[in-house]
C-alpha cells in the first residue's frame, strides 16, 4: 500500500486551488457560489485523502519501505495537504470580496471569521505536509546512498512524483508566507520552486536517457511489466513463432501462384 492509492480521489483535490482562481474574474454572487461548491468539494478530497494517510503510516509503522522502484510514490502523500492549503486561503481571501452583506447576518464579519480560522488550521495542515514531505525525504536516503555505491540508477515513470506532488507543498508555502505576512516562509517557497524546476528537469532528462537505453518502453522493461500476470514469451519461443509464421507465408504464397 502507497499513498498512490490517493489518486482516485485527486480530481476533488485540485477543485479548490481552482475555484480560488476563477471566483477573481467572476461576478461577487457568482464568485461566492463557486467558494462555496469549492470548499465543499476541497473538503470531501481531504477527508478522504485523511482517511487513506491512517492506512498509509499503518503500513509504515508494521512493515518495510516501499521497494525502490515504487518509494518515489510516497511523495505523493504531500499533495493533498498541499493542495487544500493553497485551496483554503486562496477562497479566504476571496470571500472578504465577495460575500454578501446578509450572510450569516453580518456577511463582513463572517468573512473575516471565516479567513482567521482558515489561516489557522491550515498552518497546521501545511505543517502536516511538511512533514511527510521530509518522511518521504528520509526514505529515500538509504536507497540513493546504495545506488550511489554500485553506481547504477534505474529510472521508472514514478519519478515523477518528485516534481507533482511537491508543486502542492511549494503553492502552500507561498500561501502561508502571504496569510501571515512572513517574508522568511515566501523566501522558502522561492526556493522550493527553484529545486522544482531543477528536479523537473532532471527527471525529463533521465526519462530521455531511459528511453534511450531501453530501460522504458520496450518489451518487458519497466517497473510494471508483470502487472496483471503478464509474460512475455521467451527468446526461444519467439523465434519458433516467427519461423513457423514465415513458414505459413510462404505456403500460402506457392499455393496462390499454383
Amino acid at each position: 500500500m502507497t499513498p498512490i492509492w490517493i489518486f482516485p480521489i485527486y480530481p476533488l483535490l485540485i477543485i479548490g486551488p481552482h475555484a480560488a482562481i476563477l471566483c477573481k474574474t467572476m461576478s461577487p454572487t457568482t464568485a461566492f457560489d463557486i467558494i462555496i461548491v469549492g470548499f465543499t468539494l476541497q473538503g470531501i478530497g481531504f477527508l478522504v485523502a485523511f482517511m487513506i494517510y491512517a492506512s498509509f503510516i499503518y503500513r509504515l509503522m508494521t512493515q518495510k519501505l516501499p521497494s525502490a522502484s515504487a518509494r518515489p510514490g510516497m511523495f505523493v502523500s504531500v499533495g493533498p495537504s498541499g493542495f487544500t492549503v493553497a485551496g483554503i486561503l486562496g477562497m479566504a481571501k476571496a470571500m472578504s470580496r465577495d460575500v454578501p452583506a446578509d450572510f450569516m447576518s453580518d456577511g463582513p464579519q463572517a468573512a473575516f471569521i471565516f479567513k482567521v480560522v482558515a489561516n489557522w488550521t491550515c498552518l497546521w495542515i501545511w505543517g502536516l505536509a511538511m512533514w511527510f514531505f521530509f518522511v518521504s525525504v528520509g526514505a529515500h536516503w538509504t536507497c540513493f546512498a546504495s545506488r550511489r555505491q554500485d553506481g547504477h540508477f534505474s529510472f521508472g515513470m514514478t519519478w515523477f512524483s518528485f516534481v507533482f506532488p511537491n508543486t502542492a507543498l511549494a503553492t502552500a508555502t507561498f500561501a502561508v508566507g502571504e496569510a501571515f505576512g512572513s517574508r522568511a516562509i515566501q523566501l522558502v517557497g522561492c526556493v522550493m520552486a527553484a529545486v522544482l524546476v531543477v528536479a523537473w528537469g532532471l527527471v525529463f532528462g533521465m526519462m530521455v536517457r531511459a528511453v534511450g537505453q531501453k530501460q522504458i518502453l520496450w518489451p518487458q522493461t519497466g517497473e510494471d511489466r508483470d502487472e496483471g500476470g503478464f509474460k512475455a514469451p521467451e527468446k526461444s519461443e519467439r523465434k519458433h513463432t516467427l519461423s513457423r509464421l514465415t513458414s505459413n507465408a510462404l505456403e500460402s504464397m506457392k499455393s496462390n501462384d499454383r
